[in-house]
């Protein structure tokens, strides 16, 4: 386990070549500290405009200008809703190019450690990063032995949590005094996630677990204990090649109940599912890196 007070004496900075992959613009926030000693080049797959239908990338790339990081090419290709379009739709061909395009920038970048979501069950976009991101390190293994590093790390889930049996693989960052002032300055300079930042600064998790307690609490989400502090820890988690295991006998994810009440609100037509629209998405995922392995 790495194990870092200063995060900008990482050896993941310049001894390594790192790549970020999120679903959505400010996920980068989580690892501030990661990302200013790292300065990986990032891969965004949505726009972030959600209901609102407006983008956050310009206030993300102000984020990644500042801490030195780079913006790929793979940036913001869906808007939110064309991606849970394309979900709900079947639609996986233009997934299934996703995964190429990040096993070829991969390459051309020589990257050797790439971070991104972790599969929590919260938002379906977010799942979907970690099925993108495992399916184009698991491409490249096949084809060319490439044996690049695949973390992930926790979006809602409290910022210090890493499963014991993780730890010796994990990446640990602390955050002095300036970096973690660096942080809160980043997110609290972040206009369109202002109630996001709050929530999670204010123990909540996130403004969707504030507003359905009892829908977090079925999730098994509960973070009062959790204070801005904590948020000076950052953790790196090794993901096995295999990925997370599928959620096939565990309770329908959080994403699932708040949706059926955003249907019922009539903010949305179609409730997005894990078995009818995740799962087939996955299976397709598995089935192109067979195809082009």
């Amino acid at each position: 386990m790495s194990s870092h007070t200063h995060a900008q004496d990482s050896p993941q900075g310049e001894e390594t070549r790192a790549a970020l992959v999120v679903a959505h613009p400010g996920h980068e926030l989580r690892v501030h500290g990661w990302l200013e000693a790292a300065r990986p080049f990032v891969c965004v797959l949505t726009d972030g405009s959600g209901r609102a239908g407006r983008s956050r990338l310009g206030s993300t790339a102000r984020v990644l200008d500042a801490a030195g990081a780079r913006r790929g090419e793979v940036y913001g290709p869906f808007t939110d809703s064309g991606l849970c379009a394309a979900v709900l739709g079947h639609e996986h061909a233009p997934f299934e190019r996703l995964v190429e395009e990040l096993a070829a920038a991969f390459v051309r970048e020589r990257v050797e450690l790439v971070a991104g979501d972790a599969e929590e069950g919260y938002h379906p976009s977010h799942d979907i990063c970690r099925l993108l991101v495992n399916a184009a390190v698991r491409l490249l293994r096949r084809t060319n032995g490439a044996r690049i590093k695949n973390f992930d790390f926790t979006l809602v889930g409290p910022p210090g949590h890493c499963p014991e049996h993780l730890r010796a693989g994990a990446l640990r960052f602390e955050l002095d005094e300036a970096a973690f002032a660096r942080k809160l300055a980043a997110a609290h300079g972040y206009p369109e996630l202002r109630a996001e930042v709050e929530a999670a600064l204010g123990g909540a998790g996130s403004v969707a677990f504030s507003k359905h307690p009892d829908l977090a609490r079925r999730a098994g989400q509960e973070f009062g204990r959790v204070g801005a502090d904590d948020f000076r820890v950052e953790w790196l988690r090794p993901v096995s090649e295999a990925g997370p295991p599928r959620r096939d006998d565990r309770e329908p994810p959080f994403y699932e109940a708040y949706g059926e009440r955003e249907v019922q609100a009539g903010h949305y037509e179609r409730v997005l599912r894990y078995r009818e629209h995740v799962l087939p998405l996955a299976a397709a995922l598995d089935a192109h890196v067979e195809r082009l392995s």
